[in-house]
């Protein structure tokens, strides 16, 4: 292998991207991380030679570029088999990987359509996100120089009245599926894999919600985020509150 090292590309708050940095770990890839700026990231990754307009992206030392949390711990299993991030035992590794693609496909997009809606409906959100997810000066005079860009990161997100609502209501089963997989070993074992990150990191970016996060805080998959992820920027509420059901 080139003896130069990996560069993860990402942007602040996202939290897939701290699932591939857990990843990268896990594995003991050297790596340089490279913030990019929300909303300019699109046209930088392209710049790079990325396909896509997403993060995290992950250029190899070999020059290959992969996007995607669940695809970027792919490559670096087959890259890296050892440390493994799945279980040996076959039954194992499939619940895992089961749990780790449910976390990928239907958890993780929940926290970014939450936290794009804020952004459309609430100023003070858009100032809040230039102040802890840009390097610019001035947030609130970034936080309305954002507003024109906003519907553009809402629509990438899918992040309808309808689809926001829908993602609220459902969440405590979901949470009670996080918390199923935890009881079950399926995650938060002593050696953590794949599944865990992803998931993890998409339960902390919840618990930082002051409206979601409280469906998630008393439950064991709040002592999990944690473990995992321990720090994440607290989110300001936005959420009108008849829309959130009510904490277990």
């Amino acid at each position: 292998m080139p003896e130069r090292s990996a560069r993860l590309y990402g942007i602040a708050l996202s939290h897939p991207v701290l699932a591939a940095r857990a990843i990268l770990d896990h594995k003991g890839l050297a790596y340089r991380y490279v913030e990019l700026l929300p909303g300019a990231h699109p046209l930088s990754l392209f710049a790079l030679g990325f396909r896509g307009a997403t993060v995290p992206a992950l250029k190899l030392p070999d020059g290959r570029r992969v996007q995607g949390s669940l695809a970027i711990a792919r490559a670096l299993e087959t890259l890296i088999p050892t440390p493994s991030l799945y279980p040996n035992e076959p039954t194992a590794r499939a619940a895992a990987q089961e749990a780790e693609h449910w976390g990928e496909a239907v958890l993780q997009p929940i926290p970014r359509r939450l936290i794009r809606w804020g952004l459309r409906h609430r100023p003070q959100q858009r100032r809040w996100f230039a102040d802890v997810a840009t390097p610019l000066p001035a947030p609130a005079v970034v936080g309305i120089l954002l507003t024109p860009v906003v519907p553009a990161f809402v629509w990438q997100a899918g992040a309808s009245d309808e689809r926001v609502r829908r993602d609220v209501a459902e969440l405590p089963s979901l949470l009670d599926e996080v918390d199923r997989l935890l009881e079950t070993g399926v995650l938060g074992g002593e050696q953590l894999g794949a599944a865990d990150f992803q998931i993890a990191s998409t339960v902390r970016a919840l618990l930082a919600m002051r409206d979601v996060g409280r469906l998630v805080a008393g439950r064991p998959a709040q002592t999990f985020a944690e473990r995992v992820v321990p720090d994440y920027p607290d989110v300001p509420a936005a959420l009108p509150s008849d829309w959130l059901p009510t904490a277990a």
